[in-house]
């Protein structure tokens, strides 16, 4: 199946959205951006009785609102829809909490989250003037981000898409550093390609009581494909 057949509800849903909004809003200080960026994502935790047991593909599909206050700074916000995930294991039995089940995860054994989330970043986009057809910007925020889905893989007990979303908190915030540049096709129209790096704040799974206490961090890195119209 692929990428775009398997994403298409979130592609229009993003399509939809843009579409209302630019009929909507006309200003020469305000640039839309529609992107859909490749992604790695990874767990890391703040004890050593869970383990980072390696990082995962993931897909990401949004649009950027960038309105410009001076020629070269922007605030910067949008909408986007988010699939990522990370492999873990954990030194002591533990159990994990489907939606209507349960099971006990053997010390070692791995168990792979697999998160759709909803963010509203928002941020501050820096760029250069342009450079014969290049641009070059940055962008530091904040991404607030809201739980849509969530599923479990466990290969040890051939446990497949398990809603998972028991065990994950619905509201998280983490932040945002992005480089990259843009090409000018004329006018305002551009390709866009970055590099982008998130983090979260927030524990991104509940601690039961017979859990570990740890602070479960998710880590992304993005490759920006977008363009600006």
């Amino acid at each position: 199946m692929s990428i775009l057949r398997k994403h298409r509800l979130q592609i229009a849903s993003i399509i939809v959205i843009w579409l209302m909004i630019s009929g909507n809003i006309k200003s020469q200080d305000l640039q839309f951006s529609l992107y859909a960026d490749p992604l790695i994502g990874w767990f890391s935790s703040d004890t050593r009785e869970t383990v980072n047991e390696g990082a995962r593909p993931g897909f990401s599909l949004g649009l950027i609102f960038d309105t410009y206050f001076a020629d070269n700074y922007a605030f910067s916000t949008g909408i986007s829809m988010m699939n990522v995930s990370g492999r873990v294991s954990y030194s002591d039995t533990t159990t994990i909490r489907f939606k209507n089940s349960t099971t006990e995860l053997n010390p070692e054994e791995t168990i792979t989250y697999k998160v759709q989330y909803l963010s509203i970043p928002v941020g501050l986009k820096l760029r250069t003037n342009e450079i014969g057809y290049m641009t070059l910007f940055t962008n530091v925020g904040l991404d607030p981000r809201i739980v849509i889905g969530g599923r479990a893989h466990i290969p040890s007990q051939d446990i497949e898409k398990e809603d998972i979303t028991e065990e994950l908190k619905k509201i998280n915030l983490g932040f945002h550093i992005t480089i990259g540049t843009e090409y000018s096709l004329g006018g305002t129209t551009a390709l866009v390609f970055g590099l982008r790096y998130e983090n979260n704040f927030i524990d991104v799974t509940k601690d039961f009581d017979d859990q570990p206490e740890d602070k479960l961090t998710l880590h992304i890195i993005r490759f920006r494909m977008g363009i600006n119209f």
